[in-house]
C-alpha cells in the first residue's frame, strides 16, 4: 500500500520511529478470541508495518514486543508470546533479507527460553547487510535498566559526551535519536521504552489496537508528526536534518535563536 503522506523536502532524511504495539488481547476478546489469536494477528500487523515503513521515510523502526515487567503476565501467555517470537526468528527471516530489512534486537537475552537467543544471534547476521530498513524490536526491555546498566559500564571512564552515552545505552555507535513515538490502543504513556532516545521524541496516540494498524495509520502518525515545529528547547523550528545530537549544536542553535530575537 502506499502512503498518501505529501513528505516535505526536508524528511528525504530518513526518521527513527519507535512504536508501542499495545491492543492485541483487547483486539481478541472483543471479537471472542483468545488473547493469542490477538497476539498472532499482531504479528501480522509488524508484517504490514515493515513493508510500509520505508516508503513512508522511516529509515528505523523500534517496535516495543516484549517488556521486561510482561514476565508477569500468566505463564501461558508468556509461553505463547516466548513461541511467536520463535514462529518469527524462523519464518520472517529470509523475507527481511530479500526486503533489505537489518533486524536487531535490544534489551535482556539471559532470560528467554533456551534457543532464543542463539536465534536471534543468527537472524541479526544473516540480516546484518540490510540498508532499506533498521528494524529494531525490544524484547525483554526495560529503558531504565538500559540506562542504569550504561551507567554502570561508563563508572570510572573519565568525562563523557552524550554521544558516548547514548552509545552505550543503544549498543550501538551513531543511532538516530528517536524522533517520533506512536501508541496504539489508546493509552497514553510511554511505559518505560526508549527514555533516553526519546527524550525529544514526537508523541502519537491512536484508538486503533495494534491489531488494526495498517500503513494509513502510519501514514495518518507521519503526517501528524510533519506538521508538528520541532524546536528542541529552542525558538525557531528545525528541521529533521538539523536535530542537535550533541551540546555544541545545541548551544550553537541557541545562539542563531538568540540572534534572531535581537534582530
Amino acid at each position: 500500500m502506499q502512503s498518501n503522506v505529501a513528505l516535505k523536502p526536508e524528511a528525504a532524511i530518513r526518521l527513527h520511529v519507535g512504536i508501542i504495539m499495545d491492543g492485541n488481547g483487547r483486539w481478541a476478546t472483543r471479537r471472542g478470541l483468545s488473547r493469542l489469536r490477538g497476539h498472532e494477528a499482531g504479528v501480522e500487523a509488524i508484517r504490514r508495518i515493515v513493508e510500509a515503513a520505508p516508503d513512508q521515510g522511516v529509515g528505523t523502526l523500534t517496535l516495543y514486543a516484549f517488556s521486561s515487567d510482561n514476565w508477569r503476565r500468566p505463564k501461558a501467555e508468556v509461553a505463547a508470546l516466548m513461541g511467536l517470537l520463535r514462529f518469527y526468528l524462523a519464518n520472517e527471516i529470509a523475507a527481511l533479507v530479500r526486503n533489505g530489512v537489518r533486524l536487531t534486537v535490544i534489551g535482556r537475552r539471559d532470560r528467554l527460553p533456551d534457543g532464543i537467543a542463539a536465534a536471534i544471534t543468527r537472524a541479526e547476521a544473516e540480516t546484518a547487510g540490510g540498508t532499506t530498513l533498521h528494524l529494531r524490536i525490544a524484547i525483554d526491555y526495560s529503558a531504565r535498566d538500559a540506562i542504569l546498566n550504561a551507567a554502570a559500564r561508563a563508572a570510572g571512564a573519565g568525562e563523557l559526551s552524550r554521544e558516548t552515552f547514548a552509545d552505550l545505552i543503544t549498543g550501538e555507535a551513531g543511532l538516530r535519536d528517536v524522533d517520533l513515538i506512536i501508541r496504539t490502543s489508546g493509552e497514553k504513556r510511554l511505559s518505560d521504552f526508549l527514555l533516553w532516545e526519546g527524550a525529544y521524541a514526537e508523541l502519537h496516540f491512536t484508538e486503533r489496537m495494534w491489531p488494526e494498524f495498517d500503513a494509513d495509520d502510519l501514514a495518518d502518525a507521519l503526517g501528524s508528526f510533519h506538521r508538528r515545529e520541532r524546536r528542541f528547547g529552542g525558538l525557531t523550528a528545525i528541521a529533521p536534518a538539523e536535530v542537535p545530537h550533541d551540546p555544541e549544536k545545541c548551544e550553537a542553535v541557541f545562539r542563531k535563536d538568540h540572534a534572531q530575537t535581537r534582530s
